[in-house]
Formats: structure tokens, sequence, C-alpha cells
């Protein structure tokens, strides 16, 4: 079994602990802490990067269906995976 915890430094209490040892009990646990900010956050934080990737979601063509056309769509791609395996 495998969680991950993010909270902020404050939130770190004899509460939490005692929750983890009840999760794992009777079991081994390696605990890591990080302040690693996700990539997502990281390539946000600089203006003029956030604003090269906004735009070029803003480019991308958009694509719409209705829920038909999904199913039909998703149908088609089951279909096509299960033969090809024939």
């Amino acid at each position: 079994m495998r969680a991950t915890f993010e909270i902020s430094a404050e939130e770190l209490d004899d509460q939490l602990l005692n929750q983890i040892k009840k999760m794992f009990k009777g079991k081994q646990v390696t605990i890591t802490i990080s302040t690693e900010t996700d990539d997502t956050t990281y390539l946000l934080a600089d203006p003029a990067n956030k604003k090269h990737l906004m735009e070029s979601i803003a480019s991308e063509p958009e694509v719409s269906f209705t829920a038909d056309q999904f199913e039909k769509k998703v149908e088609d791609l089951t279909n096509s995976e299960s033969n090809s395996g024939e």
C-alpha cells in the first residue's frame, strides 16, 4: 500500500502520525519529506513562461462531439484494438 499526503508543515501533528500508524499497522514504512513544487506550478510561476504556455494551449484546435459520437468512437477504438491482436 502507498499513500501520499500533501499538507502544510503546520498540519504535521500527533494526530496525523497516529493515523499513519493505524493505516500501516504491523508494516515497515518509509517516510519521505519533500518541498518540491509540482511541474505545473513550477512552469506557471514564471510570467513569461505562463504566457507562452497559455498561448500554446489556446492555439490547439478545439474538438467537440456529442455523447453518442464519443461512445461510437470508443467502440470503434476498442474494436480496432481487439482486432489488431488477432
